[in-house]
C-alpha cells in the first residue's frame, strides 16, 4: 500500500494551493476528489471482492493525515467518505452489490444521529427524517443515516443504519460556518421511502463485531469494532490540522522579524519553547493512536477479538489525540502574531477548521473518559460507540 500513500504525498502541494478555493466553494473541488480517486485512497478499506485494496488501516488513517495536513476540509472529507466502503463491507452482500455492482467507485457519505423514524413493514422499512452535517454529500450518491426503529406501541425498539440511494434523499445547501468550510456537510431530507431490510445494520450488531456481511468479506479487516475504526476517522483529520499548522508555523516563523524586538522570531527562545510543546504533543496525538488501532489490527490478524480495555483505551486516547492537536494549534496561532489573523493565512484556517472538527460528537472528552474511567472503576459500560 505504500504506492497508495506515495500518491497521495505527492498530491498535497495541489491540494495546498487548493484550500482557499476549497473554502470559497464550500465543498472540495471536484477535481481534488478524483485526483484522489486516481490515487486508490477511497480502495483502501474497500473489500477486495469490490475492487478494494482491503489493507491495513493504518495506510488508511496515514493518509487522511497528509491530506489533512494539506486542507483541512479535503482530509475531513476524504476521511468520513474513504471510511464508508469499509462500514459497506459489514452489510449483507445483497447491500454491496447494489452499490459497487455497476461502479465500484461508487462513494457514500453519512450522518448517523438517530434523527430518522422507521417503521416496519413487509420487506423492510417505511423511513423519514431530516439529518444535519452529511460531509463530502456532493461527491456521493448513497448515504448512510441513522434512524429508530418504531415498535407497535411508537416506542423505539432499535438504532440502525440505513442504507439509501440518491433517488430516495434530498441534498439541501445549508453548510455556511466559521471552520471547515469547505466540507459541505449539508442536510439530508428523506420523505417516507421504502429502505429492505437488507440496507440496514443494527448497531448492537455492530457493537458486537458481528455483522452480516462478514460472511462474503471474511478477512480481518471486517472484525474490527465500528466506533474504533469510525471515531479515529475522526480524529486522524485533527491531527492532520495540526501537522499542516505547525509545517506552516515553522516555515512562517523562520522568515519573521518580530516588529516589536527588532529581532527574527526564530531566536525568541519563547517561541522556540512554544514550537517543541507543540510538535511534542502533536507527536504524543498521533503516535497512540497508531500504537492502538495497530495493536487492535494484529489481534484480528490472528483470529483474536479486540479485547474490551483496548477498545476503551481507543477512544479514550481519540478524544485525547485531538484535544493534544487542537491545544498545539491554538500554541502555535498564539505564537504566529497579527499577521496569523488575516484571511487566506494558512494558520487561521487549520485554527478554525481544528476547532470545527473538535466539535463533532464522538470528539466530546468528558464522555469518553467518563467511560473509560466508568470500566477501570469496576463499573458497567454500555454505550453505542464503543
Amino acid at each position: 500500500m505504500s504506492e497508495v500513500v506515495d500518491a497521495v504525498r505527492e498530491l498535497l502541494p495541489v491540494l495546498r494551493e487548493r484550500a482557499q478555493e476549497t473554502e470559497d466553494l464550500r465543498k472540495v473541488p471536484a477535481e481534488s476528489i478524483e485526483a484522489l480517486q486516481r490515487t486508490g485512497f477511497f480502495r483502501i478499506l474497500q473489500p477486495a471482492r469490490h475492487g478494494g485494496h482491503e489493507a491495513d488501516p493504518l495506510d488508511f488513517y496515514r493518509s487522511v493525515r497528509l491530506i489533512s495536513s494539506a486542507c483541512g476540509s479535503t482530509g475531513w472529507v476524504s476521511s468520513v467518505l474513504g471510511c464508508h466502503p469499509w462500514q459497506l463491507g459489514l452489510f449483507p452482500a445483497q447491500a454491496q452489490q447494489d452499490v459497487w455492482g455497476e461502479d465500484q467507485d461508487t462513494r457514500i457519505s453519512s450522518s448517523y444521529a438517530p434523527m430518522g423514524r422507521a417503521t416496519p413493514v413487509d420487506g423492510g422499512f417505511r423511513f423519514s427524517g431530516r439529518w444535519s452535517f452529511s460531509s463530502g454529500c456532493d461527491h456521493a450518491s448513497w448515504v448512510f443515516l441513522g434512524g429508530l426503529v418504531l415498535g407497535d406501541d411508537g416506542n423505539p425498539v432499535d438504532f440502525r443504519t440505513f442504507l439509501l440511494p440518491i433517488s430516495d434523499y434530498k441534498i439541501e445547501d445549508v453548510w455556511d460556518t466559521v471552520g471547515l468550510r469547505g466540507t459541505g456537510s449539508n442536510d439530508i431530507l428523506v420523505d417516507d421511502v421504502f429502505v429492505p431490510e437488507y440496507r440496514t445494520l443494527s448497531f448492537m450488531d455492530t457493537g458486537k463485531c458481528v455483522c452480516p456481511g462478514q460472511e462474503v468479506n471474511t478477512g480481518p479487516l471486517y472484525k474490527l469494532p465500528f466506533a474504533s475504526v469510525f471515531s479515529y476517522s475522526i480524529a486522524a483529520p485533527v491531527v492532520g490540522m495540526a501537522t499542516g499548522a505547525y509545517e506552516s508555523h515553522v516555515s512562517y516563523m523562520q522568515e519573521r522579524v518580530r516588529a516589536s524586538y527588532g529581532n527574527k522570531a526564530a531566536e525568541d527562545p519563547y517561541s522556540q519553547v512554544r514550537v517543541a510543546e507543540a510538535a511534542s504533543d502533536i507527536d504524543a496525538a498521533w503516535l497512540q493512536l497508531e500504537h492502538n488501532i495497530g495493536t487492535a489490527y494484529k489481534h484480528v490478524v490472528a483470529g483474536e477479538k479486540v479485547p474490551f480495555d483496548l477498545r476503551m483505551r481507543i477512544r479514550r486516547d481519540q478524544v485525547k489525540a485531538t484535544s493534544r492537536a487542537i491545544g498545539a494549534v491554538d500554541r502555535l496561532f498564539e505564537n504566529s502574531g497579527g499577521k496569523a489573523l488575516n484571511a487566506g493565512t494558512p494558520i487561521q484556517r487549520f485554527w478554525r477548521d481544528a476547532h470545527a472538527g473538535r466539535v463533532h460528537a464522538i470528539n466530546d472528552p468528558e464522555r469518553a473518559l467518563a467511560m473509560y474511567g466508568k470500566a477501570e472503576l469496576g463499573l458497567k459500560v454500555q454505550d453505542a460507540w464503543l
